[in-house]
């Protein structure tokens, strides 16, 4: 396409960029009610641990005030209150997901100090230099334009203040990446369509892992965003990482 109408990844299929988000938001709501099945699924459920990690890593204090983006059912969210944080802010672009998120916050009790607000990764609603950590799980390699989506958390961090990425990324171990690989591409979809009747999706979001930069070159991307001091720490062998840095 020319440049007027630049494409991007869809998985494995090339389309325009101003349809990714459109059809990203399909797969999401094909899969909104199911997403924890999906994650247990692609995971095998380590999932948990991983995401257990991830919020130890934030450090959540009282007086912090995390911005969740693509976190619509809440996991992260909740997890952030329960471990002492502050005040949560869910922005995920998919109406469905946070349709989810609040459902499980009336089944929880959860109603103090969380909002759920519909925005796009790539143009925050919300002010510069307002929270103090900005966490995305499993979420940005969804994102049609990356670097603006890392621009925006720098934008939103105040000085000072954390970003933190979970997402699936490349297996480091040869071994366990055939494994992985033929889990993934062979049985996924199948196990997918056979549980939730969505194949298709679930062939998605296996491809679209394989689209996603590895750990060095995300790094790169991110420090290339105005973050700094970028670290990255492998989990399962790769399977998952988590990348961070800090606005200073």
């Amino acid at each position: 396409m020319s440049e007027s109408n630049p494409t991007t990844h869809f998985g494995f299929r090339e389309v325009a960029e101003d349809e990714k988000a459109t059809l990203v938001r399909d797969v999401f709501d094909s899969v909104a009610s199911r997403y924890d099945l999906m994650n247990d699924l692609m995971s095998m459920g380590v999932h948990r641990l991983w995401k257990a990690t991830f919020l130890d890593m934030l450090r959540p204090r009282p007086d912090m005030r995390l911005l969740d983006v693509g976190g619509g059912t809440g996991d992260i969210a909740f997890g952030f209150l329960e471990r002492g944080g502050g005040r949560v802010e869910v922005c995920d672009i998919n109406h469905e997901m946070l349709a989810v998120g609040r459902d499980r916050g009336l089944d929880q009790g959860v109603l103090d100090n969380i909002t759920w607000t519909t925005g796009n990764a790539e143009t925050l609603p919300i002010a510069d230099s307002s929270v103090d950590a900005y966490t995305i799980a499993f979420c940005i390699r969804n994102v049609t334009r990356i670097p603006m989506a890392l621009q925006e958390a720098r934008r939103v961090l105040k000085p000072g203040g954390r970003f933190l990425c979970l997402e699936f990324s490349a297996v480091t171990v040869p071994g366990l990446k055939q494994l992985y690989d033929t889990y993934s591409f062979n049985l996924l979809p199948r196990v997918g369509q056979a549980v939730t009747g969505d194949g298709d999706s679930y062939q998605y979001l296996v491809e679209s892992i394989r689209q996603f930069p590895d750990q060095e070159t995300f790094a790169t991307m991110i420090a290339e965003a105005g973050l700094e001091q970028v670290k990255y720490r492998n989990l399962s062998g790769g399977i998952a990482a988590i990348h961070t840095a800090w606005r200073l």
